[in-house]
């Protein structure tokens, strides 16, 4: 990211008019910026873009409230009186909405993720030790409004390791980090198939079965003990996550595509363990075993192939391009989000997977879309009290947009992340 977007943070936008963009910036003097950080931003639009789980979703010409880090208030303009001493960013006809969430990349670090491919199943490993803070991918996409992001181990094997859920402006790991392990990445399919001595599905669905029994009843001898129930068990590097897993603080996250791998991974995660699960990828008629996954509370966060076209595996699709996302909508009916595996797609075309589904059947309106690039993969993860929606005690993370998202002519024009401007595109000269 430049400098110039790194650089203005909001303690200068008592004095700064964004360039380009052409908002006002409304009161009077000059503040420290530790004096600002106490300080009230009120960010005023054509239209803003709630996209909370439930209640109002869009509220023409809004204000957003912002003081510090977090979200202080939401509503139409002419309802919330703004104080005197408010700094007001007003940017017209633009609208405003929340930082998008990608739950499956891989360009957190450097030179990718990490050497997964050493046992078909490894627990312990963990990609938080090549993460690199505002590397060029992650600066890439937060120009085009991804500020969340889930990086994981790739899918060379079962159990590749952990993820860690980070933010994608912050200069230092301990800023970026929002919640590690942010999922165990757990594979089905073509990929692990190679590894080695090649294995076909039932042995590998016998290999995460049996780690995941094995975590089950290491995770249970640590409950018994911290009940005073048990002697306190011998700690295991390679199991450890499943305490997390196994208490619900976080999940898994499955390179799972076509319907008898989707399938397997509700029955066997959540139906037969219990864990928090979701389908990632779930192409290639994977949207079969929806009205399952429904019942069963297993989301799904598709991507990076949108289009089921013919020939591509999908069954009964009579000749249709049918979209993944809106398949897994109308099957189930559930909430459906979007990612990009990036590099597989770059980070930054997130929101075009969404455009996609939109194009080819899914949602009734462009709302729906959002919803799945920003409260729908945060829920999914765990992490809505902090991300997803613009809703008061939230991160500030904010996006300025040309208009509706889903349409590929509009750019993101500013993006905010807990309160401080990262990314002004007429400053920075670019625009995904």
């Amino acid at each position: 990211m430049g400098f110039l977007a790194r650089s203005i943070g909001v303690c200068a936008l008592a004095t700064l008019s964004v360039a380009g963009v052409g908002p006002s910036f409304a009161a009077g003097g000059t503040s420290k910026a530790s004096d600002f950080v106490e300080e009230r931003l009120a960010i005023v639009a054509a239209k803003v873009l709630v996209a909370s789980w439930d209640g109002a979703q869009v509220i023409d010409r809004g204000v957003v409230f912002v003081r510090g880090s977090k979200i202080e208030a939401v509503g139409p303009a002419s309802e919330l009186s703004i104080p005197a001493d408010t700094r007001v960013l007003d940017v017209g006809e633009r609208w405003i909405l929340p930082g998008f969430v990608d739950l499956h990349s891989h360009v957190g670090g450097s030179g990718g993720d990490i050497n997964d491919m050493v046992f078909q199943c490894n627990p312990e490993l963990r990609v938080s030790s090549t993460v690199v803070p505002s590397n060029r991918f992650l600066d890439r996409g937060l120009a085009a409004g991804v500020t969340t992001v889930l990086y994981i181990p790739g899918s060379g094997t079962n159990i590749g390791g952990q993820g860690i859920l980070i933010k994608t402006s912050p200069q230092t790991f301990e800023a970026m980090r929002v919640r590690e392990p942010g999922s165990l990445k757990i594979a089905q399919g073509d990929n692990p198939t190679r590894w080695g001595y090649g294995m076909g599905r039932p042995l590998m669905n016998h290999h995460i079965r049996d780690t995941l029994a094995k975590g089950r009843e290491y995770a249970e001898a640590w409950e018994r003990h911290e009940r005073g129930e048990g002697p306190e068990p011998t700690k295991r590097l390679e199991l450890e996550v499943f305490r997390d897993l196994f208490g619900h603080r976080t999940q898994i996250s499955t390179h799972t595509q076509m319907y008898r791998l989707v399938l397997s991974t509700i029955s066997l995660m959540r139906g037969e363990f219990g864990l928090d699960v979701y389908i990632d990828h779930g192409e290639w008629a994977g949207y079969v075993a929806a009205p399952l996954a429904v019942e069963m509370g297993v989301g799904a966060i598709i991507g990076p192939r949108e289009i089921d076209a013919v020939g591509t595996r999908t069954p009964d699709s009579d000749g249709k391009v049918l979209s993944v996302s809106a398949e897994y909508q109308r099957r189930g009916p559930m909430q459906v989000g979007f990612n990009t595996d990036a590099p597989v797609v770059p980070q930054e075309e997130l929101f075009l997977q969404a455009t996609m589904g939109v194009r080819y059947g899914f949602a009734n309106d462009a709302l729906e879309a959002v919803r799945g690039l920003t409260i729908v993969p945060a829920r999914t993860a765990g992490i809505a009290d902090r991300v997803g929606s613009l809703e008061p005690g939230k991160d500030a993370d904010i996006l300025v947009i040309g208009g509706d998202p889903t349409d590929p002519r509009n750019a993101v024009e500013l993006v905010f992340v807990e309160g401080e401007l990262v990314y002004d595109a007429a400053a920075e000269g670019r625009r995904f």
